[in-house]
């Protein structure tokens, strides 16, 4: 990392002209991403609900709601001719091609299309597509057509509701989000980067940094596009980790360098350049090793088959690869351009020079002076904010994760107040046409408690690689995502079938969701783990360490679970935040936080171990190492810990609850990392562990000697020199 970091200073001025370049190159590419990327992408290709649906697509053709157009009239009923001609005109105009099915009132078995009122009918399409892409091309076809329904007197009024109404409010909010969030977050960066940095050019590092992050991400995730489905939540990711880190990043590594600079002689010619590369020997590393670990924590959520959390990976690890390479790049070459002039446009408080506060060694020591009771005191508080994650529960994605004034959302919410109140359906598809088996079998669903309506809808023969079956209907009352529903659905799973049966609809594919997320996360947590146990091991030539980290890390990210479920399941502080709880918590969204959270953990744990292993190997005193490590990273930890706590508050203002709860659980979880954790539960547990912190294995200790990835620097004293007084004394004086 020091010969890189020489390498960058001595060709600093060629570097940022070629990166210059790229950057210009990955801007103009990479804003075409938002045209590129698809919608929803929540299916399990494996599950039995994605079969199902699999099945009726190729037996009976599409069947379902995907569009509900609700037309209402304050004047006339649905009755009236100039009323019922308009909703035929829309009908008829609908396009062959984008259209599977329509379904309208007048037609035998439609009075539940029409209002208690009878002032509001609704038009049920089915549409035409192989993919959910073909069926959002076939949505906006459509759409345009059924706004057009006019009556003598003026415009009827039309509120879309449907599964790709609410995809089309989500993929809007989302860009409206995204960029609502940058304007609210970018000012806000730049002046506590002035403040934390001090002077005007060192404040703009991290800014230029997360632009570069951003938008390099955002170039790589459109190539992505050429080769995968890419859901468009993948960008809420890359704004929140590219800016995040990019901060954190810049943070340490100018921190690094104005430290290394002012230790040089300012008449000294390679001051610049020895500076640079001790910045990259150092903060370097510890940028290096962040990255890795970040990107390795979000890899693990491609054991999952859903579009929507691999997306997020993609997302998440192209923000964080971009963000670590310019930090390593660009970043460096730009110190060595600017030299001391890193502190041009320096505030009064930056010039006046001060004495280092001890404040954040002192209290290192007071947290070490009464281990036991600080650990245990903060342990206790963080499961008591973990606590109301047992009680949560859990669905799926529905029109709720939408801003109340959303016009799917009012769409869905008049049909269940004017039409009869909410119901759910499940397809079920039996692979038989005898009369007596389906009978039998429509018996035994009926049977089912809660369901209030089962129906045949039609059977098919069978031939040209489609399975002979009947599709039956079955409804209830409630929404397809309560916990009721998904008991429901399992229910009708236990049903013995005369035939090969299988049950698909929003439900079941929610219980498909979160059994398959259950299945696959210990792998996920597994991945995680190893992959942090042997990082650390690298970094530090410790196994203990690596142990205590992952265990200290899941109180915390737990901690802020608990706060997650608090507001978003059980209905907390809604209108503080702006929304409505559905009650439950997104299945999804824990695991794309836990993911991301363990990786940024990780990356505070690195900063502040790299410091600590630093003054043991001078010193060999486990408690002036460990007071040392924390009052040279508290400010920098603290400051970071700030600037992303601004980026990922932004989040919380979006107007999608899943995103709102991400910027919400990052938000509590970066605030307890950056205090709770590392100035009290580290400390704490590294006085308790004592030298035993830094055992291995012989073999493995000696193979870290030989290959591991030390700073540099001296190496390791022997367990008796911290005996020497002189030693103590001198550290603890500095």
């Amino acid at each position: 990392m020091e010969r890189w970091g020489r390498f960058v200073a001595r060709r600093a001025r060629g570097v940022l002209a070629l990166g210059l370049l790229v950057v210009v190159a990955a801007g103009v590419y990479g804003t075409g991403v938002f045209s590129a990327l698809s919608d929803g992408g929540f299916d399990d290709p494996g599950s039995e609900s994605y079969r199902t649906a699999q099945l009726v697509e190729e037996s009976v053709g599409r069947h379902g709601a995907d569009v509900i157009a609700v037309y209402e009239s304050r004047d006339l009923t649905v009755d009236a001719a100039p009323f019922r001609e308009a909703v035929a005109e829309v009908v008829e105009g609908l396009p062959d091609d984008a259209v599977e099915s329509v379904a309208v009132y007048g037609r035998p078995g439609t009075e539940g299309l029409v209002s208690e009122d009878r002032h509001a009918t609704s038009v049920v399409v089915t549409l035409a597509g192989g993919d959910q892409d073909a069926l959002m091309e076939a949505y906006d076809e459509v759409r345009p057509v059924l706004d057009g329904a006019a009556v003598d007197d003026g415009t009827l009024e039309l509120s879309l509701a449907g599964q790709w109404a609410v995809f089309d409010d989500v993929s809007s909010s989302v860009s409206q989000d995204i960029a609502r969030a940058e304007m609210i977050s970018m000012p806000l960066v730049l002046v506590l980067s002035l403040v934390v940095f001090g002077s005007v050019v060192a404040a703009l590092m991290p800014v230029g940094i997360g632009a570069v992050a951003v938008l390099g991400a955002f170039a790589v995730v459109r190539l992505l596009t050429t080769v995968t489905d890419v859901s468009v939540f993948a960008l809420n990711i890359i704004t929140l980790l590219g800016l995040g880190l990019a901060i954190d990043y810049a943070l340490f590594v100018v921190s690094r360098f104005r430290d290394e600079l002012a230790a040089r002689p300012a008449g000294d010619r390679a001051a610049v350049t020895d500076a640079v590369g001790a910045t990259m020997r150092t903060a370097g590393r510890t940028v290096l090793f962040s990255g890795l670990t970040v990107a390795v924590s979000l890899s693990a959520l491609l054991v999952f088959p859903q579009t929507f959390l691999r997306s997020m990976a993609y997302g998440g690890i192209a923000a964080v690869l971009v963000a670590m390479a310019a930090a390593l790049t660009l970043l460096p070459a730009t110190l060595a351009v600017l030299g001391r002039r890193i502190e041009a446009g320096a505030m009064p408080w930056r010039r006046r020079a001060r004495r280092p506060s001890q404040g954040w060694a002192r209290f290192a020591h007071a947290v070490m002076a009464r281990p036991v009771v600080s650990l245990a005191l903060v342990t206790a508080f963080l499961l008591l904010l973990a606590s109301p994650l047992l009680t949560a529960s859990w669905g799926g994605v529905d029109y709720r994760v939408l801003p109340s004034d959303a016009p799917s959302r009012v769409a869905t919410e008049k049909l269940e107040d004017d039409f009869g109140g909410a119901t759910t359906n499940a397809d079920v598809f039996l692979a038989s046409t005898n009369r007596a088996e389906v009978s039998s079998y429509v018996a035994l669903l009926g049977a089912v408690d809660g369901v209030s309506d089962v129906r045949v809808v039609e059977s098919a023969e069978g031939g040209d690689d489609a399975e002979e079956g009947t599709l039956i209907d079955v409804g209830w009352e409630g929404t397809s995502q309560s916990a009721a529903s998904q008991e429901l659905v399992r229910d009708l799973r236990s049903v013995e079938a005369p035939a090969d049966a299988s049950i698909g609809g929003r439900s079941a594919e929610t219980v498909d969701m979160l059994d398959g997320i259950a299945d696959r996360l210990p792998l996920m947590v597994g991945l995680i783990v190893a992959a942090m146990l042997v990082l650390l091991f690298l970094a530090f030539g410790s196994v203990v360490l690596p142990i205590k980290a992952v265990l200290v890390n899941v109180v915390s990210i737990s901690a802020a679970f608990g706060v997650v479920a608090w507001v978003f399941a059980d209905g907390n502080l809604e209108g503080l935040l702006g929304f409505s709880s559905s009650g439950y918590l997104d299945g999804t969204q824990p695991i794309l936080m836990f993911a991301i959270l363990f990786g940024l953990s990780m990356d505070y744990e690195v900063f502040l171990l790299s410091r600590i292993r630093e003054q043991w190997d001078a010193t060999g005193d486990n408690e002036v190492a460990v007071a040392t490590g924390v009052q040279k990273t508290g400010r920098i930890i603290t400051s970071a810990a700030l600037l992303f706590a601004v980026v990922t508050g932004a989040f919380a203002t979006s107007g999608i609850v899943f995103i709102k709860m991400i910027g919400v659980g990052m938000l509590v979880a970066l605030l307890v990392d950056a205090t709770l954790v590392r100035l009290v539960m580290v400390p704490a547990t590294m006085k308790l562990l004592g030298r035993a912190n830094w055992w291995a294995p012989g073999p493995l200790r000696r193979w870290w000697e030989r290959h591991g990835m030390r700073e540099g620097g001296p190496a390791p004293r022997s367990e008796g020199a911290a005996e020497d007084g002189e030693d103590r004394t001198r550290i603890l004086a500095e």
